[in-house]
């Protein structure tokens, strides 16, 4: 059974272990190892989740497979980006499902999810960001109706970026 969770202060630790599996899985080859580790830690802090989860405008939703976390996701309602003209737009922050999970439509389930949300609070479109080289991600959001709107250099580290593109779906 799946069930589609919204996230608390007592899912934090949950948040920033599957963050950081997931962050590794997908794009632990994309810089030095010294490099992806900095950045999960600081991307990983408690008090950073914890701060976050206190923020009316963020929303963390968990997805479960029969009582296993298999990932999570992270919205910023009515967060604007350079690249798009729309206002009251939402930013798809993070959509991180587990390697072990993947082709169990769980991804899809917990976008769908995330897209019902920004809808009902009268958002006209959501926006992410999405590293160039995660071909399967780009794959996956060109099926959901994604349109590239620009580029964002992804900051790993003080030395090291990542180019992502900004796609953004209108409803």
């Amino acid at each position: 059974m799946v069930e589609i969770i919204k996230a608390n202060a007592t899912h934090c630790d949950v948040i920033i272990a599957t963050g950081k599996q997931a962050f590794l899985e997908s794009h632990g080859h994309s810089a030095s190892k010294e490099d992806i580790e900095l950045y999960i830690d600081k991307a990983y802090q408690k008090e950073t989740i914890l701060t976050e989860l206190k923020n009316s405008k963020v929303h963390y939703y968990l997805i479960y497979i029969d009582t296993i976390i298999a990932g999570f996701s992270k919205i910023e309602l009515d967060t604007t980006n350079k690249n798009i003209a729309d206002t009251n737009i939402t930013k798809l922050d993070r959509i991180y499902l587990l390697e072990s999970f993947h082709g169990k439509q769980l991804g899809a389930q917990l976008f769908n999810f995330n897209l019902e949300l920004s809808k009902k609070n009268n958002q006209n479109g959501i926006w992410l960001a999405v590293w160039t080289e995660n071909k399967k991600g780009v794959k996956f959001y060109h099926k959901m109706g994604f349109k590239i709107a620009g580029a964002f250099d992804f900051k790993i580290s003080d030395t090291h970026t990542n180019p992502n593109h900004i796609m953004y779906l209108k409803y």
